[in-house]
């Protein structure tokens, strides 16, 4: 028996249009750098297929993941572009790399190794990517170790140096010294590679951030992430992120209403009297789907029939009250917005982020898997 879950009671609508839309807007800014496009974490909780798929569509050369896991579920989805594996994998995941076709990150010795032995096991010769650390210290060789390693991987007729990349710390604050010191020391480790011969056709530094505000970062790619889903990298490239527009909203509907006499208080701990008798309306989503429990002690509003509503209590794992005041025109069915646009009013994910001292890919990426994705 299948299911028709258009009939959920909390849903997110993800509009792959505007996808396409802030993809096309990034592409134009950085041409003739290519766009890759970042699909990790379900795509930033956006549904990873999807996307990709709309990323594709609006100029988007190939893709990011962060596991073998998301990569292999592209392949199986009928993705067929390029994607790349943003770290060393396992080595137990080396075959399934090797097998769907996947770009594997080579920041070691060992993980060349690795790799290329698979690589000689399934009699492919397979394109990787050589990640630098030049200051976030996560990931990568050591600048110093970069020619090494890069002429260890020639060693092997079973690999093919595709790119060299690295990732910046702070490119959401475009005057951090930090992000001319990891350019200077990126370009120093090309300089390098250039003189010994090896000038990988895939060079990339830029995110977001950085592709946007930072035309030395672009190289011949850039990362699209956060600003493919129109969310804000951060509050000092605001002004570079105009023209994008957030893909994502987060609904719900009102599944109960009741009267509570004033100075009585819901949800878990009693914690807030009502100062008035007041409608109650019940939302069926709450923490177990991407509305943090510390929601409640913000001043978030959410909407119904166009007007913001506080919440009336602590959220609970599977729902949530909104304080209605004497609007008794609320009602079993009304569309509630938590994230998203009602008649003259917006609420966004950056919004949830700022009151709750996070960032907006927080938000977006916890949304749960019970949330139904509607896409348009």
């Amino acid at each position: 028996m299948s299911i028709d879950f258009s009939g959920r009671w909390a849903w997110a609508e993800v509009h792959t249009g505007l996808i396409q839309h802030n993809v096309a807007i990034v592409a134009q800014r950085v041409a003739p750098a290519q766009v890759w496009a970042v699909v990790k974490a379900n795509a930033y909780g956006h549904g990873a297929i999807p996307v990709a798929q709309a990323a594709l569509a609006a100029g988007a050369t190939g893709l990011c993941v962060a596991i073998t896991d998301e990569g292999v579920a592209l392949r199986r989805g009928g993705i067929t572009a390029p994607i790349l594996v943003l770290s060393e994998q396992p080595a137990e995941m080396t075959e399934f790399l090797v097998g769907y076709g996947l770009t594997p990150t080579i920041a070691s010795t060992r993980g060349a190794a690795v790799v290329a032995r698979a690589a000689e096991a399934a009699d492919r010769k397979v394109p990787v990517h050589i990640k630098i650390d030049t200051g976030m210290h996560r990931v990568g060789v050591a600048p110093a170790e970069a020619l090494n390693l890069a002429r260890y991987i020639q060693s092997f007729e079973s690999l093919a140096i595709e790119g060299i990349y690295t990732h910046f710390a702070v490119a959401d604050e475009p005057s951090h010294p930090a992000n001319e010191k990891q350019l200077s020391l990126f370009n120093d480790v090309l300089a390098q590679c250039a003189a010994a011969g090896i000038e990988p056709p895939m060079v990339h530094a830029a995110n977001s951030a950085a592709a946007l505000v930072n035309p030395d970062a672009r190289f011949s790619m850039v990362r699209l992430g956060i600003a493919m889903y129109g969310l804000l990298p951060g509050p000092a490239v605001a002004e570079q992120c105009q023209g994008l527009i957030p893909a994502l909203s987060l609904k719900g509907r009102v599944s109960a209403v009741r009267l509570v006499e004033k100075g009585e208080a819901v949800s878990y701990g009693l914690r807030r009297p009502l100062a008035a008798t007041s409608l109650i309306a019940t939302v069926p989503i709450g923490y177990a789907d991407g509305v943090p429990r510390s929601l409640i002690d913000s001043d978030i509003q959410v909407l119904v029939n166009g007007v913001p509503r506080s919440l009336a209590g602590t959220i609970t794992m599977d729902q949530l009250m909104l304080d209605c005041g004497n609007d008794f025109d609320v009602t079993v069915g009304d569309e509630v917005v938590l994230i998203g646009r009602q008649g003259e009013h917006v609420v966004t994910a950056d919004n949830w982020a700022d009151a709750l001292g996070t960032i907006g890919y927080e938000i977006v990426c916890g949304i749960g898997e019970r949330v139904f994705r509607r896409y348009q």
